[in-house]
């Protein structure tokens, strides 16, 4: 692949790997280079797809619609991972209904005979919900399919993916020490994923800035039960007391899940600053840059369209 020509996505998670899919579906040689093929905080997501505490808002409710319409075409191929499903968002407080969420299929608010105790509004839509393990294999077996390929690697820094025409940065966390970013940081996440007792329908508090969390999101025969947000921590090891906590948690608005078996814990740090940064920039060498990274807990909700964003601004510049 000649230098001239060559593009390099740095980062598998889902900004990357579906930025890449979008080149090289293209008609771009590209290649993604990564420590982690797929990205493990992208794989520890729920995921449902709605704009969580991140901004600025203008962009992201058009990187999120346009995401939106993609995944819902998506749904229609089981094989990807994407389904629709239905379910309650509720609080505690008499909170008015995110904006995203009104716009959504099937939304009406909730009856008080259909919230858990304890829970004074609520409301029912219908939304994706994206199996990330299938859903990110899915997106490596497109990559492949175009032609693009996957070097697994750590990288000192951006110019270590080079000799290349374009570099798309996506590493996400990573941004902190290869652009540097002081800005960046991790925001830790930990799911418990269980079989599923039998539930199809989501649920989801809206828990506000506090670092514990409660969703759970059912896909298909297993159920992923979430969760935390705790700010500052990037460790992705198991914490304990933390699973126990998601469990009681989810087990007192769903009893059923008491009885369901523990499959395994899911651990990521969301890659998060005061705005989500997809922008370019021309290096002293010559080489094209592109960032998009920074998406915080939105990473799956916003991917599309920051990666459609990614290839505008890298058609935007003259080589």
């Amino acid at each position: 692949m000649a230098a001239e020509e060559r593009v390099v996505v740095v980062g598998a998670g889902v900004a990357g790997l579906t930025t890449a899919v979008l080149l090289a579906e293209a008609g771009t040689p590209v290649r993604v280079i990564a420590d982690q093929v797929p990205g493990a905080t992208s794989l520890a997501a729920g995921a449902m797809w709605g704009p969580y505490l991140v901004e600025p808002k203008d962009k992201v409710d058009q990187w999120g619609q346009r995401s939106l319409e993609i995944f819902r075409a998506l749904a229609d191929d089981p094989a990807t991972g994407v389904h629709l499903t239905s379910g309650i968002e509720a609080s505690r407080e008499a909170e008015a209904p995110p904006e995203w969420a009104t716009t959504l299929p099937g939304f009406r608010p909730c009856e008080v005979t259909e919230l858990p105790a304890g829970f004074t509004s609520g409301y029912r839509f219908t939304v994706p919900l994206i199996d990330m393990p299938v859903y990110l294999d899915y997106l490596l077996q497109r990559l492949r399919a175009a032609g693009g390929t996957i070097e697994q690697r750590k990288l000192a820094s951006l110019d270590d993916a080079g000799p290349a025409a374009t570099i798309v940065n996506c590493s996400g966390l990573g941004s902190r020490a290869l652009v540097p970013d002081p800005g960046l940081r991790p925001i830790r996440g930990q799911h418990v994923v269980v079989t599923n007792p039998g539930l199809t329908d989501f649920f989801s508090e809206d828990t506000g800035s506090s670092p514990d969390l409660l969703c759970f999101y059912p896909h298909g025969g297993t159920v992923v039960l979430g969760g935390t947000a705790v700010d500052g921590e990037s460790s992705l090891e198991a914490d304990d007391k933390a699973a126990a906590g998601i469990l009681a948690r989810c087990t007192e608005i769903e009893p059923r899940l008491a009885g369901a078996h523990i499959l395994e814990h899911r651990i990521g740090a969301r890659p998060t600053r005061s705005a989500v940064r997809v922008e370019a920039e021309r290096c002293v060498d010559g080489t094209l840059v592109v960032h998009n990274y920074g998406h915080g807990g939105a990473g799956v909700t916003l991917s599309w369209g920051c990666a459609e964003e990614v290839l505008d601004l890298r058609r935007g510049f003259a080589f």
